[in-house]
């Protein structure tokens, strides 16, 4: 009888140790969840940006070059990669899909690490890379020249995008041409 009650012991002491410890466990899986669920700030800004996403038109203005002022443009903004990149393209509106003979030039956004990233495949033949942040009012993101692959001669160097509401958003893109800044600002209306 004694055997039987120090085994029955000995197992309730396992069981209850048992429990413990997997409490503990299903604790710290708890904790792991719950502080990876917190957004870092270029997966916040990640968020602002993808919430772009559809089909924009509206007039550019350059101050700099007032000839390429008043066009009608068109971007398009494409959440894909199962929700890990943005695709930007931008044409004039109207015009067919025809690289060959218009500017089409594309733009890839994603986070890379703990930094909101921009690739710009420019009709120039480069690829400028930019880091992004978003403003203190969440309102805006400002990517920053990072690199560039390809001639640096003529390159994009610096955009802001700015979120006026759900259907209405400006862009400000800087292109370099040679030391001097071009900046063309487009305000975009949502068409779909």
């Amino acid at each position: 009888m004694k055997s039987l009650r120090y085994w029955l012991a000995v197992v309730l002491m396992s069981l209850s140790t048992l429990g413990f410890a997997q409490s503990d466990v299903e604790k710290s899986e708890v904790q792991k969840v719950s502080v990876a669920a917190v957004p870092s700030e270029a997966q916040k800004s990640f968020a602002t940006m993808k919430s772009l996403a559809g089909e924009w038109e509206g007039p550019v203005t350059v101050a700099d070059a007032p000839e390429m002022s008043g066009s009608k443009m068109h971007a398009s903004l494409r959440v894909t990669s199962r929700g890990n990149a943005l695709v930007h393209e931008f044409q004039e509106a109207g015009t067919p899909l025809d690289a060959t003979k218009y500017d089409h030039p594309v733009t890839m956004l994603y986070v890379d690490g703990d930094q909101l990233t921009l690739v710009h495949y420019c009709d120039a033949g480069n690829r400028p890379r930019m880091t992004g942040k978003m403003s203190s009012d969440g309102k805006s993101v400002e990517f920053e020249f990072k690199d560039i692959s390809g001639n640096t001669d003529y390159h994009m160097h610096h955009s802001v995008f700015t979120i006026i509401d759900a259907n209405h958003h400006t862009e400000d893109w800087t292109f370099m041409m040679k030391d001097k800044p071009i900046h063309a600002h487009f305000d975009l209306h949502r068409t779909n």
